[in-house]
């Protein structure tokens, strides 16, 4: 079993990566994601091209995933190429502000075809996208907080495990 991590778009989320993969606490491999244009601004995001990189290097192992911001969207559209290999999904700050209605339709797809295997969190109001925005998607945990942060740690293995 593999978990994947996948942030959000600004490279500030590197630490949140490496925060999630520190705190997990089960067996398994750990696979951190760091986006090339957060050290090379030359590459521009695509998450279409993450997709299909993921989907190469996964082979035909289970995973996790958990992801935050436009990480939900990379995790979803895979789960498109890949819905045999999901055990859970964690998705944390879902970016509705931030992305095309078609692209929440594509998370919002996700996560009702993966029904409890996924667990979605969202703080109150994450200037992302607030709990009110995201609420009617499935079964939304709100967290009391006004930030993007993320560092439910305790939860993700709550649910991982």
């Amino acid at each position: 079993m593999q978990t994947l991590i996948l942030p959000g778009y600004h490279p500030t989320n590197k630490t949140w990566v490496d925060e999630t993969a520190n705190n997990l606490k089960f067996d398994g491999i750990i696979r951190p994601f760091y986006w090339m244009h957060w050290t090379d601004e030359t590459k521009k995001f695509n998450a279409t091209e993450k997709v299909i990189l993921i989907a190469k290097h996964v082979k035909d192992e289970k995973l996790n995933i958990i992801a935050k911001s436009i990480g939900t969207l990379v995790c979803a559209m895979t789960t498109n190429l890949i819905p045999d290999q999901i055990n859970k999904i964690i998705f944390c700050g879902i970016p509705v502000n931030d992305i095309r209605e078609d692209e929440i339709n594509i998370i919002k797809k996700c996560i009702l075809d993966f029904g409890e295997k996924v667990l979605v969190i969202q703080n109150m109001d994450d200037p992302h996208g607030s709990f009110e925005q995201v609420k009617s998607f499935g079964n939304v945990k709100m967290k009391v907080a006004s930030n993007h942060d993320y560092p439910y740690f305790e939860e993700f293995n709550e649910f991982l495990i």
